[in-house]
């Protein structure tokens, strides 16, 4: 079964997938909403997602607009992906207090092989299947004073300060190459329009201002109505972006982020932003999503075991769900196997010869933290845990005996665990 064929039951009743994607909370603003819901619901279209490959994954941000993409297939609309071999050499200024570090040419080409290779394994690509572009292809041969003179007159500078982007980039300092990033990204709809008759583009609510960018030197450029929406961001109900661990992003390749520490990061997730998830990002009917989340207590995590499992087959598929869910039970006490599944180091046991090895020492080698200095802090707030009993001398030392049975599972606060074993 097929990511796509996970979307069953929750759109049974719903002729239009407007419908859909508002009733599961992902739309924030449109620039004509009735007419958009018209034309969703009378027509196949095509539209248009961006991706700008600022990392050589997709992260779980990516992954709510890979979800609408899906929604959007499944009633009979083609995706066009777009992934900004083109638009990253610049880098977007959109929700970022400073520039964005300017990557080499190879990198954004390599970064691109690598987004591309993701999309497959959500998307039905093909004959009459999705699209995938790069925008490179036209951007970075465009002749800058035909560019300038044909598009930019397009812009008023005094409308664009106006936009959350730039303004509040305005005391910080923003480049000149960033302000041409809105040009960048309304002329590849244009171009999208031009070469598959694309009709709307979507993306995140930040990206309102290039939207509306778009959809404008459309109608100037071509005479042609098109529109945009977007989504909202994946948050938490304080308000703060998800997807942020101790190890950095939550990314979509198994390499990055294994299946076994995504699956913990949903499971961990705060009560207050179950429904959210389980709305967003996975396909379980809207009915079920009110169930698990209306869970009380103890019972909630029924519902955050749900949408960890669920996510975690989405993105790894079954096999690496099934593990991680029993890797985590395991930990928890609920089953006994499972534990090959966890985060496992293997040490030399002649380290531990003579005074033995440092527990700060060994945290940071297996990456539990990043500096000596992380780890005395950890242990002198309690946060530290070797098989179940916590840790209280910061300048502990491991000795063999310590590793009963061959090996150690350390537990740094709640929800990271690792295990040391002896080789």
């Amino acid at each position: 079964m097929t990511a796509l064929d996970r979307i069953g039951e929750n759109i049974s009743s719903h002729e239009n997938v407007f419908d859909v994607l508002k009733e599961r909370g992902f739309i924030r603003q449109t620039t004509h909403e009735d007419e958009i819901r018209e034309l969703l619901g009378k027509e196949k279209i095509r539209f248009y997602i961006g991706f700008d490959p600022t990392a050589d994954s997709l992260h779980v941000g990516h992954f709510m607009q890979i979800i609408i993409m899906m929604y959007m297939q499944k009633f009979g609309h083609t995706p066009i992906v777009l992934i900004g071999g083109g638009t990253g050499m610049v880098g977007d200024p959109s929700g970022r207090t400073d520039m964005r570090k300017l990557m080499t040419k190879e990198t954004v080409i390599e970064n691109c092989r690598q987004f591309e290779k993701t999309f497959g394994r959500f998307l039905r690509f093909g004959e009459h299947g999705a699209i995938i572009d790069n925008n490179a292809n036209w951007l970075l041969d465009l002749n800058y004073v035909d560019f300038i003179r044909d598009i930019g007159k397009h812009f008023s500078v005094n409308k664009m300060l106006t936009y959350e982007c730039f303004k509040s980039r305005m005391e910080a300092g923003l480049s000149f190459l960033e302000f041409n990033y809105m040009l960048m990204q309304s002329y590849d709809f244009l171009e999208l329009f031009r070469r598959y008759g694309c009709l709307m583009e979507f993306g995140g609510d930040d990206q309102w201002s290039n939207i509306l960018g778009g959809v404008d030197l459309v109608r100037r450029e071509a005479g042609k109505q098109v529109y945009g929406m977007t989504f909202k961001l994946l948050t938490t109900s304080e308000g703060k972006k998800m997807g942020k661990t101790e190890k950095g992003a939550l990314w979509l390749d198994a390499n990055k982020t294994s299946p076994y520490d995504f699956y913990q990061y949903w499971r961990n997730v705060e009560d207050a932003d179950v429904e959210n998830c389980l709305s967003l990002l996975t396909f379980l009917p809207m009915d079920e999503v009110r169930r698990l989340s209306a869970l009380q207590g103890a019972d909630i995590n029924e519902a955050k075991e749900m949408l960890a499992y669920e996510v975690t087959e989405l993105v790894h598929g079954k096999e690496e769900a099934d593990k991680a869910r029993q890797a985590a039970r395991a930990l928890f006490g609920a089953a006994a196997e499972g534990m090959d599944d966890v985060p496992t180091s293997d040490i030399d046991s002649g380290r531990l010869a003579g005074e033995g090895l440092g527990l700060v020492s060994l945290m940071r080698e297996i990456g539990l933290v990043a500096s000596n200095g992380e780890g005395f802090q950890a242990i002198r707030q309690g946060g530290l845990t070797i098989d179940g009993e916590k840790v209280i001398n910061p300048k502990r030392f491991l000795a063999e005996a310590d590793f009963k049975d061959g090996s150690i599972l350390i537990r740094r606060g709640k929800k990271t665990y690792h295990r040391v074993k002896l080789v």
